[in-house]
């Protein structure tokens, strides 16, 4: 069996509903690795609310954070760094759209520094502030924010994500793109535009010299379309969304099913016998 790269996607992918990693999936990502295969995780989470996964799974890979903003290394400095903000002055703007139509909260990040407007703990989970070396700063965000961004999430009133949506297509188009997601929570998620998981796994499928159709990518969600395109073997999650399972080329188990395992174990040839014993 030839070398493949394998992406996974986090929430509602390789994440079950409770957001832990099962023991069937462990095991067959340990084989997939004593098969000589290579894992990375792809998502749309910052770096330091994935890297506990990066961890468990004993990874020793590059890693794809905030839908392709932030392509780096974790164990290896000099493999190099691709951060790709947004201009300060877009964010600022995107700040007053938020406002204007109506938000519980709004975050920016640079990497891993966190910005957040509001310091109400009733609005606050552990996605904003999981694992920060730095403690988050509070308050105006036009105010405190002095550095491109990577990211904006926007946490919206109930009825005013299609307003703000829509309002950022008309403003700033050519310059952000945007995507809203269920999982861990109702978010407008903003990023420089032009930016997706699947730049991240070219450069990562350079540096290993595996190609494209060698590439297996999970996925479940809209920010997940560009890599379950791009990569030679794109797998929808059985709980995926409509528009992701009529794109991908094939459709697994969902996340409570381990359906990455499913899929791994029969695509991948892997045996009990290429299982860890520990």
């Amino acid at each position: 069996m030839e070398k493949h790269i394998i992406a996974l996607d986090l929430d509602g992918t390789l994440l079950n509903d409770q957001k832990n990693i099962s023991e069937k999936n462990l095991k067959t990502i340990q084989a997939a690795k004593e098969a000589g295969h290579i894992v990375v995780i792809a998502t749309g989470r910052p770096h330091r609310v994935s890297k506990q996964y990066y961890s468990q799974m004993d990874l020793t890979t590059p890693m794809v954070n905030m839908n392709g903003a932030y392509v780096h290394h974790p164990r290896d400095k000099s493999w190099g760094v691709k951060h790709s903000p947004m201009p300060k002055d877009t964010a600022y703007d995107i700040f007053d759209i938020a406002n204007h139509f109506g938000s519980k909260n709004v975050m920016a990040e640079i990497i891993d520094q966190v910005y957040i407007e509001k310091n109400d703990e009733s609005l606050m989970t552990n996605f904003f502030t999981t694992g920060l070396e730095d403690a988050a700063i509070f308050g105006d965000l036009k105010e405190n924010l002095k550095t491109d961004p990577s990211s904006i999430l926007i946490y919206p009133d109930e009825e005013a994500a299609p307003k703000i949506q829509e309002a950022l297509n008309e403003n700033h188009a050519s310059l952000i793109d945007h995507r809203k997601w269920m999982d861990p929570f109702s978010v407008v998620e903003v990023i420089r535009s032009g930016l997706h998981k699947a730049i991240g796994l070219q450069m990562i499928s350079k540096y290993y010299g595996i190609p494209q159709e060698r590439i297996i990518a999970f996925g479940d969600e809209d920010n997940d379309l560009e890599m379950i395109e791009y990569a030679g073997v794109g797998v929808a999650m059985g709980n995926g969304i409509d528009e992701l399972k009529t794109l991908a080329k094939e459709i697994t188990l969902t996340n409570e099913e381990d359906g990455i395992s499913h899929f791994l174990e029969d695509y991948l040839r892997l045996n009990k016998k290429q299982f860890s014993k520990n």
